[in-house]
């Protein structure tokens, strides 16, 4: 398990929103740290919580009780620290690939080199697209670009909702290797939230899981294999994907 510093504190964590004028709790009592360089994914069933707590982890959602603290600062807003990548790109169409790809930066007003630029479309093998518009290109390839737009904001950490769930099977373990392979070289934390038990635990060193009943976490399961190329071919990775689903039956 890494043991480098903590980069994300989420301290007895509590959301609920109005339904049908009463109030409906999604989760309570939310409590984990990640370290700096370190992954982490978030399962569970539908309804259990998982994007309301990326979003408040994002600073785009306020929690009724608790604290999510990044480097020690409470997060009541969205922060420069955090970039979030989404299951439907958030890509403009009538921006070209090139224009997308940098629009987060020049909106922060980050001065990005040209070999920084480069390596990171060449990372995601989207190098040849500049000229191309997001209607112009496939699933798999769109989400290269918000992944590109989103590393070029040098996060310290990035925030993934079913960043994967539209796309093919193969080409979403692709997907996956690129990420690793940026997570290696670019040195973020991130959190992934999915619904893929095969993803989780590929990406994630730990694995949260919430569940419906207890409104809150049901386990968290240690896998410190995750992150390397070839665990997906070990032995453990079946064994940690059967864990995983036993758990997630019990869940709903």
């Amino acid at each position: 398990m890494d043991t480098s510093p903590k980069l994300l504190v989420v301290r007895n964590l509590t959301k609920a929103f109005v339904n049908d004028h009463a109030p409906k709790t999604v989760f309570s009592g939310i409590d984990f740290d990640l370290a700096e360089r370190d992954s982490l994914a978030v399962v569970g069933p539908s309804g259990c919580g998982k994007t309301t707590l990326l979003l408040i982890i994002a600073g785009l959602l306020r929690a009724d009780a608790g604290e999510v603290l990044l480097h020690g600062n409470r997060i009541v807003r969205p922060s420069s620290e955090t970039a979030l990548v989404l299951q439907h790109y958030g890509l403009f169409p009538w921006k070209t690939v090139a224009a997308n790809i940098t629009l987060g930066a020049d909106i922060q007003q980050i001065n990005i080199s040209d070999t920084e630029l480069m390596n990171v479309k060449r990372d995601l093998g989207i190098e040849s697209l500049d000229a191309l518009y997001p209607a112009q290109l496939s699933g798999g390839q769109r989400q290269r670009v918000a992944l590109a737009r989103a590393v070029l904001l040098r996060p310290s950490l990035l925030l993934l909702d079913e960043p994967f769930a539209a796309i093919d099977a193969i080409t979403r373990e692709r997907l996956q290797a690129n990420l690793l392979a940026l997570f290696r070289r670019r040195g973020f934390s991130m959190i992934t939230v999915t619904h893929n038990i095969e993803e989780a635990v590929f990406l994630g060193r730990r694995i949260i899981v919430l569940d419906n009943k207890q409104k809150g976490i049901k386990t968290m399961i240690d896998n410190p294999q995750a992150g390397s190329t070839d665990f997906r071919n070990n032995p453990e990775f079946f064994e940690r994907c059967l864990e995983l689903r036993k758990i997630l039956e019990d869940a709903g």
